[in-house]
């Protein structure tokens, strides 16, 4: 007999967040990446399909893939689009059985899916969940909508909407999704070429030209670091400078790490930096000259697309959801909800 907690799965390209209906937050976030022993191509073929047969079983998936050198470390899905449907069916496996640790026939699933999915995608899960493990229920749902709906928890039922333009920002491209009463407007959707791997070089970039004291190797992993640990958006560029040349000491961090080579610590401060990462999309050319057009001009163009008698509850935005909106004054309020989360990117 199946139970009422339902297993949530968020596929969302770089990272796979996982856990149980009802909890506050994800159980699990893990790449979404998966390490496979790959056997030599050359000696006996019945050998070679023995050690394939083998192969099959040793593999790892998230940070034990990555953490695994001797390994092929293969990501099953790019740009939210699930491109190896053998291997994505050994990373649910795992996800399902060594993380959650829970038995499919005994629950429903709720997996999510890109704005633009194809129909045949679509069935393929459906295919994988039903066939290979069993799930007695499946419900995909578009990130998205989502969002909007995790968004309205703390209000009345009889006050819920499901209209808003969703702001999702992955790791290489950021959509910006309009949703009307919980459908997506796909002839709408626009992406940018602005996302989380763009902050974290840019970071890097700043603390290259002001730091000295960081290893080489280790820049990148410090820019990723600090972003994800110090980063936040400004109202205001210019007042945000004034406040660090007045009272440094209040708001510029430390960042200390370790050098994997000699092992000894170092020790950097973080100032701009905090700000000016995240800064990119509301000004992309500090980052991208070929690109130029904010991520505020971007949300206005979409609901400028979208059918007329819409674009009035998409430019709304309520009295609860204004602390959530992430903006610089602009002739419009937009509603702009963070999926995927910039700062995991």
């Amino acid at each position: 007999m199946c139970v009422c907690v339902c297993v949530c799965v968020c596929v969302t390209g770089v990272y796979t967040k996982l856990g149980y209906a009802g909890n506050t937050e994800p159980q699990f976030i893990v790449p979404s990446c998966i390490a496979i022993k790959e056997s030599a191509k050359v000696g006996d073929q019945a050998q070679r399909r023995m050690m394939k047969g083998v192969d099959d079983l040793d593999f790892f998936i998230g940070d034990e893939a990555i953490d695994k050198p001797n390994y092929a470390t293969k990501w099953p899905i790019r740009h939210g689009i699930v491109e190896d449907w053998d291997l994505m069916e050994r990373f649910m496996e795992q996800v399902i059985f060594k993380y959650l640790r829970a038995e499919p026939e005994d629950h429903y699933f709720l997996l999510t899916e890109p704005p633009l999915n194809t129909p045949e995608n679509r069935e393929y899960t459906a295919e994988i969940m039903f066939e290979s493990f069993n799930v007695p229920g499946l419900y995909i749902a578009v990130q998205a909508v989502l969002a909007l709906a995790a968004s309205w928890t703390s209000r009345q039922v009889g006050e819920r909407t499901l209209t808003g333009t969703v702001i999702d920002s992955g790791d290489g491209v950021t959509h910006v999704i309009p949703v009307a009463e919980g459908y997506v407007i796909g002839s709408c959707i626009k992406h940018i070429p602005i996302a989380g791997r763009d902050i974290t070089y840019f970071t890097q970039q700043l603390l290259r030209e002001r730091e000295v004291g960081i290893p080489p190797e280790q820049s990148l992993e410090t820019a990723k670091a600090v972003k994800e640990r110090f980063s936040y958006v400004c109202p205001d560029l210019v007042k945000e400078f004034s406040k660090y040349d007045t009272d440094g000491s209040k708001w510029i961090k430390q960042y200390t790490g370790i050098n994997a080579i000699s092992k000894k610590e170092f020790t950097i401060d973080v100032g701009y930096e905090r700000f000016l990462g995240p800064e990119i999309f509301f000004h992309p050319e500090f980052a991208n000259p070929d690109f130029t057009q904010p991520i505020s001009e971007v949300v206005d163009e979409v609901i400028q697309n979208c059918p007329i008698d819409v674009r009035r509850p998409l430019y709304k935005v309520s009295r609860s959801m204004l602390a959530s909106t992430v903006s610089h004054t602009h002739t419009h309020t937009h509603i702009l909800w963070f999926i995927g989360c910039i700062d995991r990117v």
